[in-house]
């Protein structure tokens, strides 16, 4: 059985959340976390809160076990982009992008359901 939490409009790159993601796919629910305990980025702090709603959903929607779980997938999408300017040399405008993500993650417990 599948269970997800999805956290959304982000104000950080996917680029950056996508490296912290990576690493936790595959492993244990509970190992997880301890993983994005020990990572000293932002986004680390972003997906261990995604992450912990999704096991809260298992245990309080589904009454699944969290030593069962496992994260199948952890995915940071793009959002919108919010543009902004900055003046530059002779009158001239330069773009900011300011980007967002959406993070998504699924647990499953490998049951056939």
């Amino acid at each position: 059985m599948e269970v997800k939490a999805v956290t959304r409009y982000v104000r950080m790159s996917p680029q950056k959340m996508r490296e912290v993601a990576r690493q936790i796919q595959g492993l244990g629910a509970s190992h997880a976390v301890a993983v994005l305990g020990m990572v000293p980025r932002k986004s680390a702090r972003l997906i261990e809160k995604t992450l912990k709603s999704a096991i809260a959903n298992a245990e309080n929607n589904k009454k699944l076990k969290v030593e069962n779980l496992i994260v199948k997938e952890a995915v940071a999408g793009a959002g919108p982009t919010l543009k902004r300017f900055t003046p530059k040399a002779r009158g001239s405008a330069g773009p900011i992008l300011k980007r967002t993500c959406h993070i998504r993650v699924v647990l499953t417990d490998n049951s056939p359901k």
